[in-house]
């Protein structure tokens, strides 16, 4: 699978969505596993803000790489990011995006 590394260095980043747990079938509430560490994967939406535009994009993290308080509007810093290309048929329909990974997404708040 190709992943593309993404800069981030000049990005603005913040939590949209607080991390909630990636689902694997939501039908049979089976958590997503990473393959490597068996660790539960979780998902964060979070504001890339980068020359001008916006976007909202979901980025995969495993849960223990999750640190600091990460409510709507906290700065975070995204290590590692990649973006992979997906495309799968369903149903007969074919369908493709970009998924985006991370090793690790940190809060940037001032404790305080």
């Amino acid at each position: 699978m190709r992943q593309i590394p993404v800069d981030t260095s000049g990005a603005t980043v913040m939590v949209a969505q607080p991390p909630q747990l990636k689902m694997r079938d939501k039908k049979t509430g089976q958590i997503a596993l990473d393959p490597d560490t068996g660790n539960s994967l979780m998902t964060v939406d979070v504001l890339f803000v980068m020359s001008g535009n916006a976007e909202v994009i979901s980025v995969t993290v495993a849960e223990p790489d999750v640190s600091g308080e990460l409510v709507m509007g906290t700065p975070v810093a995204l290590t590692g990011l990649v973006a992979r290309p997906w495309e799968n048929e369903f149903n007969g329909q074919k369908r493709h995006g970009i998924s985006f990974r991370a090793v690790a997404v940190t809060s940037l708040a001032k404790a305080g």
